[in-house]
């Protein structure tokens, strides 16, 4: 995949919803398989498509990638030995360290593509239409159903449901709400209403562990206030929670790692499908590289010089690894 495919599985990914990085080549050293300009998708599952370098490079992207989706900020990758840049790294780059054999380096830019916030709300008042108008002016992604029109399909883990029928069918959306077990679950009204009807959910058999989930009542409590009012402390709620990373399934970026070095990998068995070469150092991907196995421990490695060494005094190389 590349050029216009890139650009469609973006768009693919953006319309379901879905968590991305888009790696892109910024700069290469040759020799290098990349070119500038070349672009890759990682997913949230760490599937790389598209180009942006061959395995040395594909491993320590993919493994940036998902630090970056899972803390929300982009960054700039210097891929090469630390020898090739020495002083004059740029303040706020990332160096990752690769002993690639063609001696090639690769700047690479990675930013997170993140769906934009669910909101479900299930209601026809002059609130819930007010919430539903906030709610796109930030970019989130609304949905404004009626009370009689609502099922669990419309929402799923990563959404946000604010349940606004007050007093028509409150029970039975909020039944149906809880069955989805959205990230967020409030009811608007008084706590009294809300316990009344918390307690009849009960009664009729609804989980627990799904009513300890609704907030009522929705939002930060301002006291007395109109439904205009009301709405702003619904979203000020949500704004904060997901803010906080309260919220289980949604992410946001609240870290700035600028110029920090990128940690080694742990020594030993592969995590997340990648693993250390124990000879170089290098991030290798454990699917494409045949093991070795060594005092009860699969090693990976990025060639077969590396294999090699290994294979000649692998203690040397395990007991590097212990010290480290």
């Amino acid at each position: 995949m590349e050029g216009l495919g890139v650009l469609e599985e973006m768009g693919e990914l953006t319309r379901r919803g879905e968590a991305f990085a888009l790696a892109t080549v910024v700069w290469r050293q040759g020799p290098s398989s990349s070119q500038a300009g070349s672009r890759a998708i990682i997913t949230a599952d760490g599937e790389l498509h598209g180009w942006i370098g061959g395995a040395c490079a594909e491993p320590a992207v993919i493994r940036e990638a998902k630090q970056v989706m899972a803390e929300g900020t982009a960054r700039l990758l210097l891929l090469g030995t630390p020898e090739q840049f020495g002083a004059a790294v740029p303040e706020g780059m990332t160096v990752v360290p690769i002993s690639c054999q063609s001696e090639g380096a690769l700047e690479v830019y990675i930013e997170p593509v993140l769906p934009a916030p669910h909101l479900v709300i299930a209601g026809d008042s002059p609130m819930a239409r007010t919430l539903a108008s906030l709610a796109r002016a930030l970019g989130w992604r609304t949905d404004l159903i009626s009370g009689r029109d609502f099922t669990a399909e419309a929402a799923d883990g990563r959404s946000m449901v604010v349940v606004a029928t007050q007093g028509h069918g409150d029970e039975e959306v909020l039944e149906c709400a809880a069955a989805a077990r959205p990230a967020y679950l409030g009811l608007v009204g008084s706590r009294q209403r809300g316990a009344t009807v918390l307690g009849y959910l009960a009664d009729r058999g609804v989980p627990p562990d799904q009513l300890d989930r609704v907030r009522v009542p929705a939002g930060l409590d301002l006291g007395s206030t109109t439904h205009q009012e009301i709405a702003v402390a619904i979203l000020a709620e949500l704004v904060q929670l997901r803010a906080s990373g309260a919220l289980a399934g949604m992410r946001t970026g609240t870290r700035d790692r600028a110029g920090e070095t990128a940690a080694a990998l742990p020594a030993g068995p592969a995590s997340a499908g990648i693993a250390p070469d124990p000879v170089c150092g290098m991030a290798v991907s454990a699917a494409s590289s045949r093991p070795v196995r060594y005092g009860g421990t699969d090693y990976y490695f990025c060639c077969a010089g590396c294999r090699q060494a290994f294979g000649q005094d692998p203690d040397a190389y395990v007991k590097k690894e212990t010290r480290c």
